[in-house]
């Protein structure tokens, strides 16, 4: 057995160690009906080494045509925002709202920053105790014909992923996860 070997055979040990632990701990640790739910939908796939990486392939990422290097305006990047907004799945209760934040012209181009900022307010609590953001970028070439498009980046707050769009599925938990942690941490600090 070469030392590739045995370092991989390591490695694959020690993952599935913590995995027992994870699963042990949130046996210990659960209520009855936390537990319930979250073994039941732990039942509901089966999870291995294999199957952890594969891809849904029966899932299609939703993109929109997206505007060209003549095309662009900050006014129409803006509609083309709401437009590539309306293709996540999420639920009704969310509420956002797009800022830009200016243009930072370089060599080459000139890159236009957006900010979405969503919140879930309620009748009991119009004003939301925290909000989430996803700062979009349009990268608008000096250098290339007009007809070639803008390129968009998008990154959620806290995260150091830059997505592309057509290339990456939203999740709504990554909002909620955002929100959740803001709150956590207000309650930590005493003003």
């Amino acid at each position: 057995m070469s030392t590739d070997d045995v370092y991989a055979d390591q490695a694959k040990r020690l993952v599935d160690e913590v995995i027992d632990t994870a699963i042990k701990r949130l046996e210990t640790n659960l209520s009855l009906t936390e537990r319930e739910k979250t073994f039941e939908s732990l039942k509901a796939e089966e999870f291995s080494r294999q199957s952890t990486f594969v891809r849904d392939d029966n899932f299609e990422v939703k993109n929109i045509k997206w505007l060209t290097i003549s095309e662009f305006s900050p006014e129409k990047a803006e509609q083309k925002i709401h437009e590539f907004i309306k293709t996540w799945e999420y639920e009704d209760s969310w509420l956002y709202c797009i800022d830009f934040l200016g243009e930072d012209p370089h060599q080459f181009d000139t890159r236009y920053r957006f900010r979405v900022r969503w919140s879930i307010p309620t009748r009991r609590k119009p004003i939301p105790r925290a909000t989430a953001c996803v700062y979009f970028s349009f990268v608008v070439s000096s250098i290339k014909p007009g007809t070639f498009p803008v390129d968009v980046f998008y990154v959620f707050e806290t995260h150091r992923l830059v997505h592309k769009p057509g290339e990456s599925r939203f999740r709504e938990k990554w909002l909620k996860d955002i929100i959740e942690n803001k709150v956590m941490m207000m309650q930590v600090i005493e003003f």
